[in-house]
Protein backbone atom coordinates (compact mmCIF):
# COMPACT_ATOMS: atom_id res chain seq x y z
CA UNK A 1 0.00 0.00 0.00
CA UNK A 2 1.16 3.53 -0.77
CA UNK A 3 0.67 6.53 1.54
CA UNK A 4 0.57 10.28 1.05
CA UNK A 5 2.48 12.85 3.08
CA UNK A 6 0.97 16.03 4.46
CA UNK A 7 1.78 19.05 2.28
CA UNK A 8 3.26 16.85 -0.44
CA UNK A 9 1.71 16.32 -3.86
CA UNK A 10 2.59 12.93 -5.28
CA UNK A 11 2.67 12.84 -9.06
CA UNK A 12 2.85 9.67 -11.11
CA UNK A 13 3.76 9.75 -14.79
CA UNK A 14 2.81 6.77 -16.95
CA UNK A 15 3.50 5.73 -20.52
CA UNK A 16 0.32 4.87 -22.42
CA UNK A 17 1.94 2.86 -25.20
CA UNK A 18 1.81 -0.38 -23.23
CA UNK A 19 1.81 -3.95 -24.51
CA UNK A 20 -1.33 -5.87 -25.48
CA UNK A 21 -0.94 -8.03 -22.37
CA UNK A 22 -0.79 -5.05 -20.03
CA UNK A 23 -3.65 -3.34 -21.86
CA UNK A 24 -5.86 -6.40 -21.36
CA UNK A 25 -5.13 -6.33 -17.62
CA UNK A 26 -5.98 -2.63 -17.43
CA UNK A 27 -9.21 -3.13 -19.36
CA UNK A 28 -10.28 -5.81 -16.88
CA UNK A 29 -10.55 -3.25 -14.04
CA UNK A 30 -12.70 -0.76 -15.98
CA UNK A 31 -16.34 -0.22 -15.11
CA UNK A 32 -19.05 -1.08 -17.67
CA UNK A 33 -19.55 2.58 -18.58
CA UNK A 34 -15.80 3.05 -19.08
CA UNK A 35 -15.69 0.02 -21.37
CA UNK A 36 -18.63 1.40 -23.34
CA UNK A 37 -16.86 4.71 -23.73
CA UNK A 38 -13.71 2.94 -24.90
CA UNK A 39 -15.68 1.16 -27.62
CA UNK A 40 -16.91 4.47 -29.00
CA UNK A 41 -13.46 5.63 -30.07
CA UNK A 42 -13.12 5.45 -33.83
CA UNK A 43 -9.36 4.93 -33.89
CA UNK A 44 -7.68 2.02 -32.13
CA UNK A 45 -4.82 4.22 -30.89
CA UNK A 46 -7.25 6.51 -29.07
CA UNK A 47 -9.10 3.53 -27.60
CA UNK A 48 -5.84 2.03 -26.32
CA UNK A 49 -4.74 5.30 -24.74
CA UNK A 50 -8.09 5.74 -22.99
CA UNK A 51 -8.02 2.21 -21.59
CA UNK A 52 -4.40 2.60 -20.47
CA UNK A 53 -5.01 6.00 -18.84
CA UNK A 54 -8.21 4.98 -17.06
CA UNK A 55 -6.98 1.56 -15.99
CA UNK A 56 -3.78 3.06 -14.63
CA UNK A 57 -5.77 5.64 -12.66
CA UNK A 58 -7.76 2.87 -11.02
CA UNK A 59 -4.62 0.92 -10.16
CA UNK A 60 -2.88 3.94 -8.69
CA UNK A 61 -5.86 4.94 -6.55
CA UNK A 62 -6.26 1.34 -5.38
CA UNK A 63 -2.74 1.44 -3.95
CA UNK A 64 -3.71 4.36 -1.70
CA UNK A 65 -7.27 3.42 -0.73
CA UNK A 66 -6.91 -0.36 -0.28
CA UNK A 67 -10.00 -0.72 -2.47
CA UNK A 68 -9.82 -3.07 -5.46
CA UNK A 69 -9.34 -1.03 -8.65
CA UNK A 70 -12.48 -2.44 -10.28
CA UNK A 71 -14.52 -1.51 -7.16
CA UNK A 72 -13.64 2.19 -7.09
CA UNK A 73 -16.60 4.51 -7.63
CA UNK A 74 -16.14 7.93 -9.22
CA UNK A 75 -18.31 11.00 -8.79
CA UNK A 76 -18.23 14.09 -11.00
CA UNK A 77 -18.94 17.76 -10.41
CA UNK A 78 -20.97 19.84 -12.85
CA UNK A 79 -17.83 20.53 -14.91
CA UNK A 80 -16.91 16.85 -15.12
CA UNK A 81 -14.04 16.85 -12.60
CA UNK A 82 -13.82 13.37 -11.03
CA UNK A 83 -13.47 12.50 -7.37
CA UNK A 84 -13.81 9.30 -5.38
CA UNK A 85 -17.02 8.53 -3.54
CA UNK A 86 -16.89 8.86 0.25
CA UNK A 87 -16.94 5.08 0.57
CA UNK A 88 -13.53 4.74 -1.09
CA UNK A 89 -11.45 7.79 -0.24
CA UNK A 90 -13.48 10.73 -1.50
CA UNK A 91 -13.26 12.52 1.84
CA UNK A 92 -9.48 12.50 2.17
CA UNK A 93 -7.82 11.96 -1.20
CA UNK A 94 -7.70 14.62 -3.89
CA UNK A 95 -6.54 13.69 -7.36
CA UNK A 96 -6.37 14.94 -10.92
CA UNK A 97 -5.49 13.42 -14.29
CA UNK A 98 -4.13 14.66 -17.60
CA UNK A 99 -2.72 13.01 -20.70
CA UNK A 100 -1.24 14.02 -24.02
CA UNK A 101 0.64 12.14 -26.68
CA UNK A 102 1.91 8.91 -25.16
CA UNK A 103 2.12 10.13 -21.55
CA UNK A 104 -0.36 10.47 -18.69
CA UNK A 105 -0.03 12.42 -15.46
CA UNK A 106 -1.71 11.68 -12.11
CA UNK A 107 -1.54 14.10 -9.18
CA UNK A 108 -2.61 13.03 -5.67
CA UNK A 109 -2.89 15.08 -2.50
CA UNK A 110 -3.92 14.40 1.06
CA UNK A 111 -7.08 16.37 1.95
CA UNK A 112 -6.72 19.07 -0.67
CA UNK A 113 -7.33 20.04 -4.27
CA UNK A 114 -4.73 19.57 -6.97
CA UNK A 115 -4.60 20.20 -10.70
CA UNK A 116 -2.19 18.75 -13.25
CA UNK A 117 -1.75 19.23 -16.96
CA UNK A 118 0.56 17.88 -19.63
CA UNK A 119 0.87 18.74 -23.30
CA UNK A 120 3.03 17.37 -26.06
CA UNK A 121 4.89 20.36 -27.50
CA UNK A 122 4.01 20.50 -31.18
CA UNK A 123 3.52 23.03 -33.99
CA UNK A 124 0.19 24.84 -33.92
CA UNK A 125 -1.02 26.75 -36.95
CA UNK A 126 -3.42 28.74 -34.77
CA UNK A 127 -1.00 29.38 -31.89
CA UNK A 128 -1.46 33.13 -31.98
CA UNK A 129 -5.24 32.91 -32.27
CA UNK A 130 -5.40 30.61 -29.23
CA UNK A 131 -3.08 32.90 -27.28
CA UNK A 132 -5.18 35.93 -28.16
CA UNK A 133 -8.39 34.27 -26.97
CA UNK A 134 -7.13 32.54 -23.80
CA UNK A 135 -3.98 34.30 -22.55
CA UNK A 136 -4.14 37.57 -20.65
CA UNK A 137 -2.90 40.84 -22.14
CA UNK A 138 0.28 40.65 -20.05
CA UNK A 139 0.93 37.06 -21.13
CA UNK A 140 0.46 37.93 -24.79
CA UNK A 141 2.92 40.82 -24.46
CA UNK A 142 5.47 38.48 -22.86
CA UNK A 143 4.95 35.83 -25.54
CA UNK A 144 5.27 38.30 -28.40
CA UNK A 145 8.48 39.71 -26.93
CA UNK A 146 10.30 36.38 -27.32
CA UNK A 147 12.40 35.17 -30.21
CA UNK A 148 10.52 33.12 -32.85
CA UNK A 149 12.21 29.85 -31.87
CA UNK A 150 10.94 30.35 -28.29
CA UNK A 151 7.26 30.85 -29.11
CA UNK A 152 6.19 27.21 -29.15
CA UNK A 153 7.74 26.10 -25.86
CA UNK A 154 6.63 29.28 -24.05
CA UNK A 155 3.08 28.85 -25.34
CA UNK A 156 2.76 25.32 -23.96
CA UNK A 157 4.36 26.27 -20.65
CA UNK A 158 1.80 29.02 -20.25
CA UNK A 159 -1.05 26.76 -21.34
CA UNK A 160 -0.23 23.89 -18.97
CA UNK A 161 0.27 26.24 -16.03
CA UNK A 162 -3.10 27.90 -16.56
CA UNK A 163 -4.83 24.58 -17.27
CA UNK A 164 -3.42 23.05 -14.06
CA UNK A 165 -4.86 26.02 -12.17
CA UNK A 166 -8.40 25.75 -13.52
CA UNK A 167 -8.35 21.99 -12.95
CA UNK A 168 -7.42 22.59 -9.31
CA UNK A 169 -10.25 25.12 -9.04
CA UNK A 170 -12.54 22.50 -10.58
CA UNK A 171 -14.33 24.72 -13.07
CA UNK A 172 -12.69 23.55 -16.27
CA UNK A 173 -12.53 25.83 -19.31
CA UNK A 174 -15.56 27.78 -18.10
CA UNK A 175 -13.10 29.72 -15.93
CA UNK A 176 -12.09 33.04 -17.56
CA UNK A 177 -8.46 32.22 -18.34
CA UNK A 178 -7.58 35.86 -19.00
CA UNK A 179 -8.12 36.60 -15.31
CA UNK A 180 -4.97 34.66 -14.40
CA UNK A 181 -1.38 35.68 -15.22
CA UNK A 182 1.45 33.15 -15.08
CA UNK A 183 5.12 33.35 -15.98
CA UNK A 184 6.14 31.97 -19.37
CA UNK A 185 9.57 33.36 -20.27
CA UNK A 186 12.38 30.83 -20.80
CA UNK A 187 14.29 30.18 -17.59
CA UNK A 188 11.70 31.98 -15.43
CA UNK A 189 10.37 29.81 -12.56
CA UNK A 190 6.70 28.86 -12.75
CA UNK A 191 4.53 31.09 -10.57
CA UNK A 192 1.27 32.98 -10.50
CA UNK A 193 1.57 36.73 -11.07
CA UNK A 194 -2.13 37.57 -10.79
CA UNK A 195 -5.34 35.78 -9.90
CA UNK A 196 -8.33 38.08 -10.31
CA UNK A 197 -10.20 38.17 -6.99
CA UNK A 198 -7.62 35.93 -5.32
CA UNK A 199 -4.15 35.95 -3.78
CA UNK A 200 -1.48 34.35 -5.99
CA UNK A 201 0.72 34.02 -2.91
CA UNK A 202 -1.68 31.41 -1.55
CA UNK A 203 -1.09 29.13 -4.55
CA UNK A 204 1.73 26.84 -5.62
CA UNK A 205 2.69 26.34 -9.27
CA UNK A 206 5.37 23.82 -10.21
CA UNK A 207 6.76 22.76 -13.57
CA UNK A 208 7.53 19.09 -14.21
CA UNK A 209 10.26 18.04 -16.62
CA UNK A 210 9.12 14.53 -17.52
CA UNK A 211 10.42 13.92 -21.02
CA UNK A 212 11.74 15.79 -24.01
CA UNK A 213 9.00 17.36 -26.06
CA UNK A 214 6.48 17.72 -23.22
CA UNK A 215 5.38 20.56 -20.96
CA UNK A 216 3.71 19.75 -17.64
CA UNK A 217 2.61 21.63 -14.54
CA UNK A 218 1.05 21.12 -11.10
CA UNK A 219 -1.08 23.68 -9.26
CA UNK A 220 -2.57 23.65 -5.76
CA UNK A 221 -4.31 26.19 -3.50
CA UNK A 222 -1.53 26.13 -0.90
CA UNK A 223 1.67 28.11 -0.58
CA UNK A 224 3.84 25.48 1.10
CA UNK A 225 3.37 22.21 -0.79
CA UNK A 226 6.15 20.16 -2.33
CA UNK A 227 5.94 17.88 -5.35
CA UNK A 228 7.42 14.42 -5.63
CA UNK A 229 7.13 12.56 -8.90
CA UNK A 230 7.96 9.10 -10.18
CA UNK A 231 7.30 6.92 -13.18
CA UNK A 232 4.52 4.41 -12.67
CA UNK A 233 5.70 1.03 -13.89
CA UNK A 234 3.27 -1.70 -14.82
CA UNK A 235 3.51 -5.12 -13.15
CA UNK A 236 3.23 -3.34 -9.77
CA UNK A 237 6.68 -1.80 -9.97
CA UNK A 238 7.46 1.83 -9.20
CA UNK A 239 10.56 3.26 -10.84
CA UNK A 240 11.53 6.39 -8.97
CA UNK A 241 13.03 9.40 -10.68
CA UNK A 242 16.63 9.97 -9.73
CA UNK A 243 17.35 13.34 -8.15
Amino acid sequence: MLTLEQDVIQVWAARLDCSDEVLAELQDVLSPDERNRAEKFVFARDRRKYIAARGTLRNILAEYTKVAPESLIFEYNCEGKPSLSADCGGDWLGFNVAHSGSLALYGLRLEGEVGVDIEQVRPLEDLWAIAASTFSAAENIDLQSLLPHQYQEAFFKCWTRKEAFIKAVGTGLSYPLKEVDVTLRPGEPARFLRIEGGDPGKWSLIDLHLAAGYAAAVAAPASDVRVKWSWWAYANLMVSKQP
